[in-house]
């Protein structure tokens, strides 16, 4: 199995999880002398399962992750720097959107306020980032359906 495969399993075993948990919570409880929808006790084994194969397969993601190389760098810290690439490029667009702005005076009297920071400066440090994490995005797709799943 590749890491991508791997990463789509994960993701549909999230959802499954989320769903498995609200068709518990609407067969749980009943008015007396009626019958659940669904058999609350077969829902619960159906949970337990798909817990136990996301936590076999979030280790085996992680190991490969940490294993995996790629432009001299392993999976998790290139995870890791576009995670806090998008950090910093949410930030940094607030920040132009704030210089950007521009009060208005009713009367000359009136204090007027200016942006500290170039709304045009920072949005080429926006523009330079997102092209970083396109890059990096596409470096972690690419290699994640070239890297063999690692499983113990």
């Amino acid at each position: 199995m590749k890491l991508a495969e791997a990463l789509q399993e994960r993701a549909d075993l999230n959802k499954k999880i989320e769903e498995l948990r609200r068709r518990l919570g609407s067969n749980l409880l009943i008015q007396e002398g009626e019958e659940p929808a669904e058999d609350p006790a077969a829902l619960l084994e159906e949970l337990d399962a798909a817990v136990e194969r996301l936590e076999t397969l979030m280790a085996a993601i992680n190991l490969t992750n940490s294993r995996s190389r790629v432009e001299g760098q392993t999976l998790t810290e290139i995870i890791a720097r576009k995670d806090a690439l998008m950090l910093k490029l949410s930030a940094y667009r607030d920040l132009v959107y704030e210089a950007g702005q521009s009060t208005s005076r009713a009367r000359g009297t009136e204090i007027r306020v200016r942006p500290v920071l170039k709304a045009a400066q920072l949005q080429k440090s926006v523009d330079a980032m997102a092209k970083e994490l396109r890059r990096l995005d596409n470096l972690l797709q690419e290699t994640n359906w070239k890297v063999k799943l690692i499983e113990k």
